[in-house]
């Protein structure tokens, strides 16, 4: 029998549902009864039948005497929490039988009260409880939304990846400074070993440490460069001029890997286009130097115009990568070096569309990798 609370003041509709189990006619009806005047009262004589209550709709409290035909009171709280994890279940206990009500808050009940129960206190408890269990059901929710609104931004995010610059200047920023630090670090302590040596009036000496000032210069020139643009990246875009591609190819082979005889420059003369000589740098650096790291022992930048198009094929003989390694690694964030931050790839994406260019990267497994770079020449006079 169901039971229909009088409306009060807010209406029967607002009140909270409350499902009363109890095999016994009186008892089940006299708890019904008295909880009907502040609770929407429900009432099921077995727990198979309240099970079936309880998957139909949700309430906010389940009043359940422990002992039952057919399903105790234990073994129905444990199908009950299968079903809604989040209800508030007040057990009701006999005398003598305090350790299975124990047993019962152990199995997931929230209180347990001696039969018959207080009335006063029955219905205190029952809206504490049923104040409990609405609490749950709404950090439930939020936390369903709140996993369901990660899951929808982290995909924003691998969608816009490669626009997504200005959040992380600061530390493409470290990652690209770190490479010409390390060359101005090493070629000042060859300039002081040198410096020892020139007191003897070696004019050949004296030569190699002018270079070596001119490469350190070149280096620390690059890296300012590289700071003043991520100061003033809000307020401009970088000056393009004329630039030769070769001759910036072989001015990073220079500089940044100490003229490596495993980086070779191949094919035209001149590649001359529109651009920023520092941002060029920047795509020769990172690409030459992954290959580099990844164990390559010949990395190639082959140059040479057709038609309107400057074409750059920089080709190693390293270890490769499958298609989904080569799909990751083109977005960023991924990278396999101990202290790599993922970014390199990413960097020459965007640096060489900002040429107006096009970047494209193949690999194999076991063979090389190739990136393809090209931009648009300028017009022969």
């Amino acid at each position: 029998m169901d039971h229909e609370p009088t409306a009060g003041k807010e209406g029967a509709a607002q009140l909270r549902r409350v499902l009363v189990v109890d095999d016994e006619y009186g008892p089940r009806e006299s708890i019904a009864y008295t909880l009907a005047t502040s609770f929407s009262v429900e009432t099921a004589d077995r727990a198979v039948e309240a099970l079936k209550k309880i998957r139909d709709q949700h309430y906010h409290v389940v009043v359940l005497d422990i002992r039952m035909p057919e399903m105790d009171g234990i073994k129905a709280l444990e199908e009950l929490r299968k079903i809604d994890p989040h209800v508030s279940v007040i057990i009701l206990t006999g005398y003598g039988m305090l350790s299975t009500a124990q047993q019962a808050m152990v199995r997931g009940a929230n209180q347990y009260m001696r039969k018959p129960p207080d009335v006063s206190e029955l219905i205190e408890a029952v809206r504490q409880q049923a104040e409990a269990a609405q609490l749950r059901r709404q950090q439930a929710k939020m936390s369903d939304e709140a996993i369901v609104l990660s899951s929808a931004l982290k995909k924003e995010i691998e969608a816009n990846q490669p626009q997504i610059w200005q959040a992380r200047a600061s530390v493409e920023l470290v990652h690209d400074l770190n490479n010409p630090l390390t060359v101005v670090i090493g070629y000042s302590g060859l300039m002081l070993e040198e410096a020892h040596k020139l007191s003897q009036q070696n004019p050949e000496l004296g030569k190699r440490i002018a270079d070596y000032a001119v490469i350190v210069e070149k280096a620390a020139e690059y890296c300012h460069h590289l700071s003043e643009n991520w100061r003033l990246a809000s307020k401009k875009v970088s000056d393009f001029t004329q630039i030769d591609l070769v001759a910036i190819a072989h001015e990073v082979k220079q500089v940044i890997f100490f003229g490596n005889s495993a980086v070779k420059v191949t094919g035209a003369d001149n590649a001359l286009i529109r651009g920023s000589r520092f941002e060029i740098m920047r795509v020769f650096q990172n690409l030459l130097k992954n290959s580099i790291e990844a164990g390559a022992t010949k990395a190639v930048a082959d140059f040479s115009t057709v038609g309107d198009k400057v074409l750059v094929t920089i080709t190693d003989n390293g270890p490769g990568m499958d298609e989904d390694r080569v799909h990751r690694v083109s977005r960023g964030g991924f990278t396999s070096k101990e202290n790599g931050m993922g970014l390199g790839l990413s960097i020459c994406r965007h640096l060489t569309g900002a040429h107006g260019g096009a970047f494209a990267i193949e690999s194999q497994s076991g063979v090389g990798t190739t990136v393809r770079l090209s931009f648009p020449a300028l017009p022969k006079k």
